[in-house]
Protein backbone atom coordinates (compact mmCIF):
# COMPACT_ATOMS: atom_id res chain seq x y z
CA UNK A 1 0.00 0.00 0.00
CA UNK A 2 2.94 2.58 0.70
CA UNK A 3 4.66 1.43 -2.60
CA UNK A 4 1.31 2.00 -4.23
CA UNK A 5 0.80 5.51 -2.94
CA UNK A 6 4.17 6.81 -3.58
CA UNK A 7 4.97 5.97 -7.02
CA UNK A 8 1.16 5.64 -8.49
CA UNK A 9 1.26 2.37 -9.98
CA UNK A 10 -1.76 0.23 -11.51
CA UNK A 11 -3.15 -2.19 -8.37
CA UNK A 12 -2.60 -4.88 -10.31
CA UNK A 13 1.03 -5.08 -9.90
CA UNK A 14 0.85 -5.05 -6.19
CA UNK A 15 -0.67 -8.82 -7.29
CA UNK A 16 2.53 -9.12 -9.25
CA UNK A 17 4.71 -7.89 -6.37
CA UNK A 18 2.88 -10.65 -4.34
CA UNK A 19 3.37 -13.32 -6.70
CA UNK A 20 7.05 -13.10 -7.24
CA UNK A 21 7.26 -13.81 -3.67
CA UNK A 22 5.20 -16.39 -3.69
CA UNK A 23 6.41 -18.77 -6.73
CA UNK A 24 10.29 -17.76 -6.03
CA UNK A 25 9.84 -19.29 -2.39
CA UNK A 26 7.92 -22.88 -3.36
CA UNK A 27 10.32 -22.61 -6.89
CA UNK A 28 13.31 -22.57 -4.23
CA UNK A 29 11.78 -25.60 -1.99
CA UNK A 30 11.27 -27.63 -4.85
CA UNK A 31 15.17 -27.04 -6.36
CA UNK A 32 17.45 -26.65 -2.76
CA UNK A 33 14.61 -28.08 0.08
CA UNK A 34 16.85 -31.26 0.51
CA UNK A 35 20.35 -30.16 -0.41
CA UNK A 36 21.30 -29.51 3.65
CA UNK A 37 20.47 -33.31 3.69
CA UNK A 38 23.89 -33.99 1.91
CA UNK A 39 25.50 -30.62 2.42
CA UNK A 40 24.88 -29.31 6.01
CA UNK A 41 22.76 -27.26 7.44
CA UNK A 42 25.14 -24.30 8.27
CA UNK A 43 26.44 -23.65 4.87
CA UNK A 44 22.05 -22.97 3.19
CA UNK A 45 21.31 -20.92 6.80
CA UNK A 46 24.59 -18.94 6.14
CA UNK A 47 24.13 -18.52 2.44
CA UNK A 48 20.10 -18.18 2.23
CA UNK A 49 20.31 -15.22 4.83
CA UNK A 50 23.01 -13.29 3.00
CA UNK A 51 20.61 -13.70 0.45
CA UNK A 52 18.00 -12.08 2.41
CA UNK A 53 20.05 -9.22 3.55
CA UNK A 54 20.87 -8.42 -0.08
CA UNK A 55 16.87 -8.59 -0.79
CA UNK A 56 16.11 -6.46 2.32
CA UNK A 57 19.03 -3.79 1.02
CA UNK A 58 17.05 -3.79 -2.38
CA UNK A 59 14.26 -2.81 -0.65
CA UNK A 60 15.82 0.57 1.49
CA UNK A 61 17.60 1.46 -2.00
CA UNK A 62 14.84 0.38 -4.26
CA UNK A 63 13.93 3.54 -6.74
CA UNK A 64 10.91 1.93 -8.19
CA UNK A 65 8.56 -0.94 -8.26
CA UNK A 66 10.82 -2.81 -10.29
CA UNK A 67 13.25 -2.85 -8.16
CA UNK A 68 10.51 -4.22 -5.38
CA UNK A 69 9.92 -6.95 -7.50
CA UNK A 70 13.26 -8.01 -8.19
CA UNK A 71 13.62 -8.27 -4.49
CA UNK A 72 10.40 -10.00 -3.32
CA UNK A 73 11.64 -12.38 -5.71
CA UNK A 74 15.13 -12.41 -4.19
CA UNK A 75 13.06 -12.44 -0.55
CA UNK A 76 11.61 -15.73 -1.81
CA UNK A 77 14.15 -17.59 -2.88
CA UNK A 78 16.35 -16.88 -0.36
CA UNK A 79 13.68 -18.00 2.20
CA UNK A 80 12.65 -21.04 0.67
CA UNK A 81 16.40 -22.19 0.82
CA UNK A 82 16.22 -22.02 4.32
CA UNK A 83 12.61 -23.33 5.90
CA UNK A 84 13.32 -26.38 5.70
CA UNK A 85 16.93 -26.25 6.62
CA UNK A 86 15.99 -23.96 9.46
CA UNK A 87 12.50 -26.22 10.35
CA UNK A 88 15.25 -29.60 10.75
CA UNK A 89 18.08 -27.43 12.36
CA UNK A 90 15.57 -26.85 15.11
CA UNK A 91 14.58 -30.24 15.61
CA UNK A 92 18.24 -31.49 15.72
CA UNK A 93 19.19 -28.89 17.92
CA UNK A 94 16.68 -29.79 20.50
CA UNK A 95 17.28 -32.42 23.80
CA UNK A 96 16.51 -35.72 22.93
CA UNK A 97 13.71 -35.20 25.40
CA UNK A 98 12.64 -31.58 24.25
CA UNK A 99 11.92 -32.71 20.17
CA UNK A 100 8.99 -32.41 20.89
CA UNK A 101 9.09 -28.57 22.00
CA UNK A 102 11.47 -28.16 18.75
CA UNK A 103 8.98 -29.23 16.12
CA UNK A 104 6.28 -27.15 17.70
CA UNK A 105 8.59 -24.45 17.43
CA UNK A 106 9.51 -25.05 13.50
CA UNK A 107 5.45 -25.10 13.01
CA UNK A 108 4.75 -21.73 14.67
CA UNK A 109 7.63 -19.84 13.83
CA UNK A 110 6.23 -18.78 10.40
CA UNK A 111 2.81 -18.20 11.53
CA UNK A 112 4.44 -16.09 14.56
CA UNK A 113 6.90 -13.62 12.25
CA UNK A 114 3.73 -13.26 9.90
CA UNK A 115 2.05 -11.99 12.60
CA UNK A 116 4.75 -9.87 14.25
CA UNK A 117 5.89 -8.64 11.02
CA UNK A 118 2.24 -7.52 10.05
CA UNK A 119 1.65 -5.44 13.25
CA UNK A 120 4.78 -3.64 13.53
CA UNK A 121 4.81 -2.99 10.09
CA UNK A 122 1.35 -1.18 10.20
CA UNK A 123 2.64 1.06 13.18
CA UNK A 124 5.66 1.99 11.06
CA UNK A 125 3.01 3.47 8.64
CA UNK A 126 0.78 5.05 11.47
CA UNK A 127 3.23 6.64 13.30
CA UNK A 128 6.60 7.15 10.37
CA UNK A 129 6.96 9.01 6.92
CA UNK A 130 9.61 6.42 6.48
CA UNK A 131 7.96 3.81 7.25
CA UNK A 132 9.88 1.09 4.20
CA UNK A 133 13.22 1.96 5.64
CA UNK A 134 11.97 1.68 9.19
CA UNK A 135 11.13 -1.82 8.76
CA UNK A 136 13.72 -3.08 6.11
CA UNK A 137 16.60 -2.08 8.06
CA UNK A 138 15.28 -3.32 10.68
CA UNK A 139 14.89 -6.58 9.07
CA UNK A 140 18.71 -6.15 7.48
CA UNK A 141 19.91 -6.27 11.35
CA UNK A 142 17.95 -8.81 12.07
CA UNK A 143 19.34 -10.89 9.21
CA UNK A 144 23.00 -10.15 9.91
CA UNK A 145 22.56 -11.12 13.02
CA UNK A 146 21.03 -14.54 11.92
CA UNK A 147 23.97 -15.26 9.70
CA UNK A 148 26.48 -14.33 12.91
CA UNK A 149 24.40 -17.16 14.73
CA UNK A 150 24.12 -19.65 12.01
CA UNK A 151 28.11 -19.12 11.67
CA UNK A 152 28.68 -20.41 15.48
CA UNK A 153 26.37 -23.05 15.48
CA UNK A 154 26.96 -26.49 15.57
CA UNK A 155 26.47 -28.43 12.25
CA UNK A 156 24.11 -31.41 12.95
CA UNK A 157 24.44 -33.79 9.84
CA UNK A 158 26.84 -35.12 8.26
CA UNK A 159 27.98 -34.51 4.51
CA UNK A 160 27.21 -37.30 2.24
CA UNK A 161 27.09 -37.83 -1.89
CA UNK A 162 23.96 -36.81 -3.96
CA UNK A 163 23.96 -33.23 -3.54
CA UNK A 164 23.76 -32.15 -7.20
CA UNK A 165 21.18 -35.04 -7.49
CA UNK A 166 19.32 -33.42 -5.01
CA UNK A 167 18.71 -30.30 -6.86
CA UNK A 168 16.70 -31.73 -9.38
CA UNK A 169 13.03 -30.46 -8.35
CA UNK A 170 11.08 -32.88 -6.86
CA UNK A 171 8.91 -33.34 -3.58
CA UNK A 172 10.48 -35.78 -1.48
CA UNK A 173 8.25 -37.60 1.06
CA UNK A 174 10.13 -41.26 2.49
CA UNK A 175 7.66 -43.92 2.48
CA UNK A 176 7.24 -44.31 6.39
CA UNK A 177 5.42 -40.97 6.09
CA UNK A 178 3.62 -40.74 3.08
CA UNK A 179 -0.10 -41.63 4.29
CA UNK A 180 0.27 -39.09 6.93
CA UNK A 181 1.08 -36.75 4.86
CA UNK A 182 -1.02 -37.35 1.88
CA UNK A 183 -4.04 -37.22 4.31
CA UNK A 184 -2.56 -33.88 6.08
CA UNK A 185 -2.77 -31.70 2.51
CA UNK A 186 -6.29 -30.22 2.87
CA UNK A 187 -5.71 -29.50 6.91
CA UNK A 188 -2.27 -27.33 5.12
CA UNK A 189 -4.57 -26.09 2.70
CA UNK A 190 -7.49 -24.70 4.62
CA UNK A 191 -4.88 -23.01 7.46
CA UNK A 192 -2.71 -21.23 5.49
CA UNK A 193 -5.63 -20.24 2.58
CA UNK A 194 -6.85 -18.73 5.60
CA UNK A 195 -3.56 -16.51 6.44
CA UNK A 196 -3.27 -15.65 3.43
CA UNK A 197 -6.85 -13.97 3.34
CA UNK A 198 -5.86 -12.24 6.83
CA UNK A 199 -2.59 -11.03 5.21
CA UNK A 200 -3.71 -10.43 1.93
CA UNK A 201 -6.83 -9.36 1.72
CA UNK A 202 -7.70 -7.79 4.78
CA UNK A 203 -6.32 -4.25 4.54
CA UNK A 204 -8.10 -4.20 0.95
CA UNK A 205 -11.44 -5.41 3.28
CA UNK A 206 -10.75 -2.89 6.23
CA UNK A 207 -10.14 0.23 3.78
CA UNK A 208 -13.10 -0.60 0.89
CA UNK A 209 -15.81 -2.84 2.59
CA UNK A 210 -15.68 -1.21 6.05
CA UNK A 211 -14.76 2.59 4.92
CA UNK A 212 -11.59 2.10 8.01
CA UNK A 213 -8.28 4.03 7.20
CA UNK A 214 -5.08 3.35 9.54
CA UNK A 215 -2.11 1.83 9.19
CA UNK A 216 -2.16 0.30 12.34
CA UNK A 217 -5.34 -0.91 12.73
CA UNK A 218 -4.38 -3.04 8.90
CA UNK A 219 -1.76 -3.93 10.87
CA UNK A 220 -3.67 -5.25 13.80
CA UNK A 221 -6.04 -6.94 12.28
CA UNK A 222 -3.51 -8.79 10.39
CA UNK A 223 -1.43 -9.47 13.46
CA UNK A 224 -4.69 -11.36 14.97
CA UNK A 225 -4.94 -14.54 13.06
CA UNK A 226 -1.43 -15.71 12.90
CA UNK A 227 -0.27 -14.50 16.62
CA UNK A 228 -2.61 -16.48 17.87
CA UNK A 229 -2.04 -19.41 15.08
CA UNK A 230 1.64 -19.29 17.04
CA UNK A 231 -0.06 -19.02 20.61
CA UNK A 232 -2.10 -22.30 20.09
CA UNK A 233 0.53 -23.90 18.44
CA UNK A 234 2.59 -23.58 21.53
CA UNK A 235 -0.35 -24.24 24.06
CA UNK A 236 -1.89 -27.55 22.68
CA UNK A 237 1.15 -29.04 22.81
CA UNK A 238 -0.07 -31.38 25.44
CA UNK A 239 -2.82 -32.69 23.86
CA UNK A 240 -1.98 -35.73 20.91
CA UNK A 241 -0.85 -34.54 17.55
CA UNK A 242 -4.49 -35.95 15.75
CA UNK A 243 -6.59 -34.64 17.80
CA UNK A 244 -4.57 -31.50 17.99
CA UNK A 245 -5.48 -31.47 14.15
CA UNK A 246 -8.85 -32.42 14.83
CA UNK A 247 -9.40 -29.19 16.99
CA UNK A 248 -7.48 -27.33 14.18
CA UNK A 249 -9.05 -28.29 11.63
CA UNK A 250 -12.42 -27.63 13.39
CA UNK A 251 -11.41 -23.94 14.23
CA UNK A 252 -10.46 -23.08 11.07
CA UNK A 253 -14.50 -24.13 10.00
CA UNK A 254 -15.64 -22.13 12.90
CA UNK A 255 -13.36 -19.03 12.48
CA UNK A 256 -13.95 -18.80 8.14
CA UNK A 257 -17.34 -18.76 9.03
CA UNK A 258 -17.36 -16.02 11.12
CA UNK A 259 -15.20 -14.14 8.96
CA UNK A 260 -17.22 -14.53 6.31
CA UNK A 261 -20.40 -13.21 7.97
CA UNK A 262 -18.02 -10.21 9.51
CA UNK A 263 -17.22 -9.36 6.04
CA UNK A 264 -21.03 -9.68 4.19
CA UNK A 265 -21.75 -7.49 7.48
CA UNK A 266 -19.64 -5.13 7.61
CA UNK A 267 -18.85 -5.62 11.51
CA UNK A 268 -14.97 -5.20 12.28
CA UNK A 269 -15.20 -6.99 15.77
CA UNK A 270 -16.58 -10.43 13.60
CA UNK A 271 -13.54 -10.48 11.43
CA UNK A 272 -11.43 -10.19 14.71
CA UNK A 273 -13.61 -12.92 16.38
CA UNK A 274 -13.34 -15.11 13.38
CA UNK A 275 -9.03 -14.03 12.89
CA UNK A 276 -9.28 -15.28 16.90
CA UNK A 277 -10.98 -18.70 16.35
CA UNK A 278 -9.31 -19.09 12.98
CA UNK A 279 -6.03 -18.18 14.15
CA UNK A 280 -6.12 -21.03 17.04
CA UNK A 281 -7.30 -23.27 14.50
CA UNK A 282 -4.28 -22.55 11.96
CA UNK A 283 -1.76 -23.00 14.55
CA UNK A 284 -3.31 -26.05 16.06
CA UNK A 285 -4.12 -28.37 12.87
CA UNK A 286 -0.65 -27.59 11.13
CA UNK A 287 1.52 -27.64 14.58
CA UNK A 288 -0.82 -31.13 14.63
CA UNK A 289 -0.02 -31.99 11.44
CA UNK A 290 3.83 -31.36 11.47
CA UNK A 291 4.32 -32.83 14.56
CA UNK A 292 2.43 -36.37 13.49
CA UNK A 293 5.00 -36.69 10.33
CA UNK A 294 8.13 -35.44 11.94
CA UNK A 295 9.02 -38.73 14.24
CA UNK A 296 8.14 -40.71 10.83
CA UNK A 297 11.53 -40.52 8.83
CA UNK A 298 15.55 -40.60 9.62
CA UNK A 299 17.81 -37.50 10.63
CA UNK A 300 18.99 -37.55 6.90
CA UNK A 301 15.58 -37.27 5.31
CA UNK A 302 14.44 -34.43 7.40
CA UNK A 303 15.24 -31.28 5.44
CA UNK A 304 13.55 -33.17 2.75
CA UNK A 305 10.53 -33.66 4.27
CA UNK A 306 10.08 -30.65 5.53
CA UNK A 307 11.23 -29.07 2.15
CA UNK A 308 7.39 -30.76 1.18
CA UNK A 309 5.29 -29.86 3.97
CA UNK A 310 5.98 -26.29 3.59
CA UNK A 311 5.95 -26.45 -0.30
CA UNK A 312 2.14 -27.30 0.00
CA UNK A 313 1.93 -24.67 3.01
CA UNK A 314 3.13 -21.80 0.95
CA UNK A 315 1.79 -22.67 -2.10
CA UNK A 316 -1.71 -22.73 -0.72
CA UNK A 317 -0.70 -19.39 1.24
CA UNK A 318 0.46 -17.51 -2.15
CA UNK A 319 -1.24 -19.11 -5.03
CA UNK A 320 -5.04 -18.47 -3.77
CA UNK A 321 -4.26 -15.02 -2.52
CA UNK A 322 -3.00 -14.25 -6.16
CA UNK A 323 -6.29 -15.29 -8.19
CA UNK A 324 -8.53 -13.76 -5.33
CA UNK A 325 -6.37 -10.39 -6.65
CA UNK A 326 -7.28 -11.16 -10.19
CA UNK A 327 -10.55 -11.85 -9.56
CA UNK A 328 -11.41 -8.63 -7.35
CA UNK A 329 -11.94 -6.58 -10.46
CA UNK A 330 -14.61 -8.55 -12.31
CA UNK A 331 -16.12 -10.35 -9.55
CA UNK A 332 -15.89 -7.16 -6.73
CA UNK A 333 -14.50 -7.35 -3.20
CA UNK A 334 -16.99 -8.90 -1.47
CA UNK A 335 -17.97 -11.85 -4.15
CA UNK A 336 -14.32 -12.55 -3.96
CA UNK A 337 -13.79 -12.55 -0.17
CA UNK A 338 -17.21 -14.88 0.33
CA UNK A 339 -15.79 -17.05 -2.22
CA UNK A 340 -12.79 -17.62 -1.05
CA UNK A 341 -14.19 -18.40 1.86
CA UNK A 342 -16.33 -21.37 1.12
CA UNK A 343 -13.34 -22.99 -0.78
CA UNK A 344 -11.60 -22.71 2.49
CA UNK A 345 -14.30 -24.39 4.57
CA UNK A 346 -14.86 -27.09 1.80
CA UNK A 347 -10.83 -27.58 2.78
CA UNK A 348 -11.14 -27.42 6.36
CA UNK A 349 -14.17 -30.36 5.68
CA UNK A 350 -11.85 -32.43 3.05
CA UNK A 351 -9.30 -32.58 6.05
CA UNK A 352 -11.37 -33.44 8.73
CA UNK A 353 -12.42 -36.32 6.49
CA UNK A 354 -8.97 -37.05 5.49
CA UNK A 355 -7.48 -37.35 9.28
CA UNK A 356 -10.75 -39.27 10.34
CA UNK A 357 -9.99 -42.39 7.82
CA UNK A 358 -6.30 -42.69 8.95
CA UNK A 359 -6.97 -42.44 12.00
CA UNK A 360 -9.96 -45.32 11.64
CA UNK A 361 -7.27 -47.51 9.92
CA UNK A 362 -4.69 -46.86 12.40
Amino acid sequence: MVFEQQWHFPAGVLTVAFASYALGLPAALLVAGSLSDHVGRRPILIGSLLVELAAMLMFVLAPDIGWVIAARTVQGVATGAATSAFSASVVEHAPERRKKLGTIVTSIAPAGGLGLGALLTGAAIQFSSHATVIVFTALAVIMAVGTAVAAFSAETVSPRPGAARSLIPRVSVPRAARREFLASIPVHMAAWMLAGLFMGLVPTIIRDLLGLHSGLLNGATAFVEPATAAVAGLFLGRLTSRRTIFVGAAGVLLGTAVIEAGVAAGTLSLLWVGGVIGGLGFGASFSGAVRTVAPLVQPHQRAGLFASVYLVAYLSFGVPAIVAGLLIAPLGLLNTVLGYGVAILVAAAFGLVAQYRVERRR
